[in-house]
Formats: structure tokens, sequence, C-alpha cells
């Protein structure tokens, strides 16, 4: 497989040849819809794909022809998570529960990447309304790592991290609640952000409204961040939305870490299971930020612990999902969702609201932690991506031990985090490592991510090898 592949090539990569007409946007998208066909029967990344995306193509390779591309993104394919809108295609949320009436309009995040010219491929498959890690869900079944079909891409963004690690174009839309776009991207090789709250505007809030954003999912921090210019515009939808920003996130972002205060930090108000090599790989980011100049120290934030709050946000949440279904349709509910429901859904107001005056307590935590630090750096998750196949047990113990110790926090403090690929483990699968910076600095996440990658270049994902022993499988 030549480098010349356009499915294998970044954002980037794509535009500067179509701007200098070596490639079209309608030759980019054959090359992604081939590999598709190839690789997607076993890796299962999509819920359905978009029947407009060559007439999208070929409107763009129009718009190059005559000089005047619409927006930084046109003729680049992406991918946009089944939960949310995209006009014209159902939003199934990965639930047998929902309908297939198509959306009267587009997500906020949809706009803004549309605006900017990007082709919708289709959309990818999510956990059961984004509840879990595993990968699978009633409506979709089970999504696979391209990395080795026996593991599993994460979640809830699945097919996202599905996609991006198989190559199925180079720009993907995760959601991240507790972690949804940092641990599959963790786990498939890829840079996720969780941005700051309200950065990327969301309409229509999902079930975790609170603590959920929406954000790039993609091989490499340049493109990540791109994508995210083109997501990160203000849409009075969202009231909760921050005024906007205009601007290439890009800029700064090969400033490296010089002089920036690092905190590797252990205990997240409490302390996160973490086996030996994703304590290495922790070891070798701080190592290689202080080659580049950085200062790092061990130091922990005084949080409360944020066990306790995520997982009655996270409970309730659901419990709020399930009471306001017909009952006929509960039947139809992933079991260990209604588990979490049952579990945690009896909570007082009180009790709730306790929870979130905890929440706001973590927040102001951390926002004082970084008046000292420019950055936190941690694990991603636990360990590298666990069996795909592996049934739900505990979910409400998993969510903490197996699945998202190392995210969660960070969508309680709304506060921007990202996750970059920092090499393989020795059964070959990827492991990352995550950076958290103070609210509204989403530009010292990338610079941090970016100063990670261009110390480490990651192979990609070998979906050839993979695919062999998926058939062999």
């Amino acid at each position: 497989m030549s480098d010349t592949d356009p499915a294998l090539m970044s954002a980037e990569q794509l535009l500067a040849l179509y701007a200098r007409r070596r490639l079209s946007p309608v030759e980019a998208l054959q090359a992604v819809l081939e590999r598709v066909a190839r690789y997607n029967p076993w890796v299962n990344a999509f819920a359905m794909l978009n029947p407009r995306a060559l007439a999208q193509a070929g409107e763009s390779e129009a718009r190059w022809a005559a000089g005047r591309p619409m927006g930084p993104l046109d003729g680049v394919p992406v991918t946009v998570k089944d939960l949310l809108n995209v006009h014209g295609m159902p939003t199934r949320r990965g639930s047998k529960t929902t309908d297939s009436t198509p959306a009267a309009e587009d997500a906020p995040a949809v706009v803004g990447l549309k605006a900017a010219g990007a082709v919708i491929l289709g959309k990818t498959h999510t956990t059961e309304f984004g509840w879990k890690t595993p990968g699978d869900c009633p409506l979709g079944g089970i999504t696979r790592n391209a990395w080795n079909p026996e593991r599993t891409v994460g979640g809830s963004s699945s097919g996202a991290g599905a996609a991006g690690a198989a190559n199925f174009g180079p720009l993907h839309i995760g959601t991240d609640a507790g972690g949804s776009i940092r641990i599959p991207a963790a786990y498939c090789g890829l840079v996720g952000l969780k941005p700051s709250y309200g950065r990327i505007p969301q309409w229509p809030h999902s079930a975790f409204g609170q603590v959920s954003c929406a954000g790039p999912m993609t091989r490499g921090v340049r493109d990540a961040a791109l994508m995210f210019s083109a997501m990160a515009q203000a849409d009075l939808r969202d009231p909760y939305c921050l005024p906007d920003d205009v601007r290439d996130w890009r800029e700064g972002i090969e400033d490296g870490v010089a002089g920036l205060r690092i905190a590797v930090v252990r205990r997240l108000g409490y302390a996160p299971p973490l086996d030996p090599e994703g304590e290495a790989a922790v070891e070798l980011a701080a190592r290689l930020l202080t080659e580049q100049g950085a200062i790092v120290e061990y130091a922990d934030p005084e949080m409360p612990d944020t066990r306790e709050i995520f997982g009655r946000v996270w409970g309730v949440a659901l419990a709020r999902l399930v009471n306001t279904m017909a009952p006929e349709k509960r039947a139809l509910l992933d079991k260990g969702l209604e588990e979490v429901a049952e579990r945690v859904g009896g909570m007082s107001a009180i009790d709730f609201l306790g929870a979130e005056a905890m929440r706001t307590e973590a927040a102001h935590a951390m926002a004082r932690f970084h008046l000292k630090y420019d950055l936190v750096l941690c694990p991603t998750t636990p360990t590298a991506a666990f069996a795909a196949d592996a049934p739900t047990i505990h979910p409400t113990e998993a969510l903490w031990r197996d699945w998202a110790p190392w995210t969660f926090g960070f969508n309680l403090t709304r506060q921007p985090a990202i996750t970059v690929p920092i090499g393989l483990d020795e059964s070959g699968m990827p492991r990352g490592v995550q950076f958290a910076a103070a609210q509204l600095r989403d530009d010292l996440c990338f610079r941090a991510a970016r100063a990670i990658e261009r110390a480490v270049a990651l192979p990609a994902a070998k979906a050839e090898e993979a695919h062999a022993c998926a058939h062999h499988h």
C-alpha cells in the first residue's frame, strides 16, 4: 500500500493536493470508499453511509476547479457519530428504541464542518445513547479495532475510533461525557480532544448535556486543530455555548513546551488504577517534555473523590433517559444501561444537588491547580484495549476501574483534555497519554500533544494484517 493512497492522507495533505490540482475531492472520496468496502465488514464502524457523499464531493471538485473553495475543509471526508443530527439522515443513537425518521437539521458541529466544505462520509456507531466504554450496541453489534479485531475500539465514540484507525478518511466527530472521545482515541492510536465546555455548541443537548462535548478524532494533532477550528463556532441554539473565538487553532501549535510548567498527576480525588505499561508511557512522556524544556513536576490537585460525583451524574442521566421511555421500549435497551439506571435512579434531588456542588468544588480545585501548572499530564486509560467480545459486568465498578477513571474528572471540571498516542505496547496495541489545561486553554492542549507527536512517530494500523487475522478468526 503506497503513501500516495488518498485514504491514508491527513486533511492538510489532501487540501494541499486539491489546491495544486494534483488530486480531486472525488478521487479522495473514492479511495476512502474502497477502504470502507474492504474493511468495514469486519471493523463495523458505520451506522450508515451518506448517499449524498459523492454528489457533495463533486460539488467540491467543481469549486476547486473554479479556484473558489468554500472553506478551509473543502472536499475533505468527515464522519459524524450517530448521537449527532445530520440533516436528511436518521439519528439512531445505537438504540433499537429510536426511530428512523431523518433529522430535520444539522447539529452545530456538523453545520461548522459543512460550512467549511467538508464532505459527510456517513454516521458512525455509538454505544447505546453513549452510555459506556465497550464498543458494542444493541442496534449495530460489535465494533472492532483495526489494530486487532479481537480488541475493542472503546466507546462511546466506537465507530469514530474504528474509522480513524482503519483510515476511513482523516476527520471524525466524537462526543465525550466521561471519556468517550479520549478512550477510543487512545485504544485506536488517534488524537482526540474533549474541548472546553461550550467551545463547540451542542443541540439538542444529550442525556449528559451538563458534562458532554463534541470534538475531533483524527490521526494527527494538526488535523485535530484544523477540524476544531471549523466546529468551534457559536450557535444560538445552544444557550450555554461560548462566544465566538474564531481562529485557526493551528496557530502557535508548533511553539513547543519550553518553559511550560507541567504536573504529572496520579490522583484525581482518588488513585485511579494503571498497569505497568501505562506507567511507562507517562514516564516516557514526562522525559520527552523535560528534554524539550518543560518544567515537569509530580503534584496532585486537592480534589474531592470524583468517583462519587461522576457516578451520580452518569447514573441520574441514564435513569432520566430510562424513566421517560415507554415501558415496551425499555425491554429493547442494553441490559447494563438499565442496571445503572436502577442502581442510581432512586437518588433524592438533595443528593443529586450535593453531587453538583461537589462537581463545582472539583472544578474550583483544578482552576487553582492551574494557577501553578499550565498543563496536567496523566494516562488516558488504565490499560490498552481489552477484548471486543467481553460481556459488560458490574458497569458501575467498571466505569471507574476499567473504563474511564482517568478521563471523567475533566468532564466534571469542564476543562479541555486531549489524548495523543505515545507508542505501541508489547502486543502491538496503541497507548496514549493525556494532557489537560485550564478552562479555555485548548491551545495549550494542542501544543503539548504536538510536542509529543513530533517526538514519537506512531505507525499506522496495519488493517491489512488485522484483516487477514479477522478472516482466519
